[in-house]
């Protein structure tokens, strides 16, 4: 049986979390005196007034939550995120519509970073701040932030930790899933801080500076320029963001063990980190190459074009520098490629992931050998280990899911009349959370010209992709719901 009444103690004390985030926003509303600080002001009010009501009439729980209440708590904060984010921008003139507002939050707590703006650069500073930072939280994952900063939601905090961080790798940094959630995050406010510094001594002012530091570790994509990161013309500033992009799309659990190792060689024991960076490696090799050949470039800038857009893609952060449509058809199939292959487990970067992609190579091995000899029993290892066959048949299983979510959001919006380029690339970005498709949503183009129909339908593969598709699916299987 589901306690709502404990999902409702816990809900509240998320939302009182969730109207404190907005103090930032609402800080630089204050300090600009622009016309986003009343939305965001009003906002903030109402949601901490519905998270002190959630506690006001549900009693605290007593007993930890399971694995079915955490998932169903997860998909809870994870939607109420996104409407109550939403209002801000509903409620400013520079959003039509409310689903267009919703699609706008959708995509920035998913870290998708599509948009509906033709032009980012009218919106007051406030509602600039708000769009990225919702990246920054929605990063690494805001449930793990209601878990890292407090200790009440040791109630069932590890059902909860599980249903949202199942893409982390079973080993835990520390025993207790607080002191991990915490771990995580204080590595990720580190590399904020480093990147913002970074990219100020670039030449960036502080106000760029800072939503392009939530926008990269959050692998999201948005940016205070309509030309997105290429509007600097600023080659330092790409280089910086290259090394970031690619640090976000790796595993977070990696990097804490490289610090307390104060080692390299914890990087280069990873086969996904070796995967990932090879894959990023060979394809900025061809791309670069191929615009050689195609393209009026030197080498150098061949090359942090290519570098660039392959970071971006794999990570599946979305920042663009050039417009890879009028590329050739070569280039675009292996940015296509990298976006569904996304970045490491445990990491902020959507996408299949290279740990699930190298493992379904080394099943697809393991069958050719068993043809070969049936008789013979094998192993599937990875970095030594060998696999359990229920995480074998789960990376299976995610996969045909995927397919199948693929199939259907793509039918669905060409019965819309989108054209079949545009159906097929824009289910992809918003379910693998790269952001930028192709076809009439490309890095140089935009959403807006969207049905509202196709938004909605985006918004949930965004959701979807977000939540790895089985959390959110789960809650609408009818064996979920029995006693």
């Amino acid at each position: 049986m589901i306690r709502y009444s404990a999902l409702g103690f816990i809900s509240g004390q998320f939302l009182l979390i969730f109207a404190f985030s907005m103090l930032l926003p609402v800080a630089v509303g204050i300090g600009y005196q622009d016309a986003g600080l009343a939305p965001l002001a009003g906002t903030m009010a109402g949601t901490a007034a519905l998270g002190l009501l959630l506690l006001w009439r549900c009693p605290r729980p007593l007993t930890d939550l399971n694995l079915r209440e955490g998932i169903l708590l997860v998909v809870l904060l994870w939607t109420s995120v996104m409407l109550i984010g939403a209002i801000p921008f509903a409620l400013s003139p520079w959003f039509p519509s409310y689903m267009d507002a919703l699609f706008e939050a959708t995509a920035g707590f998913t870290t998708t970073g599509a948009t509906i703006l033709p032009d980012v650069e009218v919106l007051p500073p406030s509602i600039q701040m708000w769009r990225h930072f919702s990246h920054w939280l929605g990063g690494v994952g805001i449930i793990l932030l209601a878990i890292a900063i407090l200790p009440l939601l040791g109630i069932g905090s590890a059902a909860l930790f599980k249903a949202q961080a199942g893409n982390i790798k079973s080993e835990r940094i520390k025993p207790r899933v607080i002191e991990t959630a915490r771990s995580l995050w204080r590595f990720y406010v580190i590399a904020t801080l480093v990147l913002y510094l970074l990219l100020r001594i670039a030449g960036m002012d502080w106000f760029e500076s800072l939503c392009h530091t939530f926008s990269t570790l959050g692998t999201g994509g948005f940016s205070t320029r309509t030309a997105s990161v290429g509007g600097f013309q600023n080659p330092a500033v790409e280089y910086i963001l290259i090394v970031f992009m690619i640090i976000a799309g790796l595993n977070f659990t990696v990097h804490f063990r490289a610090a307390q190792e104060r080692s390299p060689f914890a990087y280069l024991r990873d086969i996904e980190f070796r995967v990932f960076l090879a894959t990023i490696a060979v394809c900025s090799f061809v791309i670069t190459l191929s615009l050689l050949h195609h393209q009026p470039y030197d080498l150098e800038q061949a090359f942090r074009l290519a570098l660039f857009q392959v970071a971006s893609i794999a990570s599946t952060t979305g920042f663009a520098t050039a417009d890879y449509e009028r590329w050739a058809p070569l280039a675009q199939m292996l940015l296509l490629i990298i976006g569904t292959l996304g970045g490491n487990s445990g990491s902020t970067a959507g996408g299949i992931k290279s740990f699930r992609v190298y493992l379904m190579l080394l099943s697809l091995k393991r069958e050719f050998k068993k043809l070969v000899e049936r008789k013979g029993v094998f192993a599937i290892r990875m970095g030594g280990e060998v696999m359990p066959e229920a995480q074998v048949h789960s990376a299976l299983s995610l996969l045909f899911l995927v397919v199948v979510f693929l199939i259907v959001a793509s039918t669905l919006l060409a019965m819309l009349g989108l054209d079949l380029l545009t159906a097929f690339s824009t289910t992809m970005a918003c379910m693998f959370s790269v952001g930028p498709a192709f076809g009439t949503a490309g890095p140089a183009e935009n959403y807006a010209h969207l049905p509202a129909m196709a938004k909605l339908i985006l918004s949930l593969c965004m959701l979807a992709g977000r939540l790895e598709f089985f959390t959110l699916l789960l809650i609408f299987a009818p064996a979920f719901w029995r006693k």
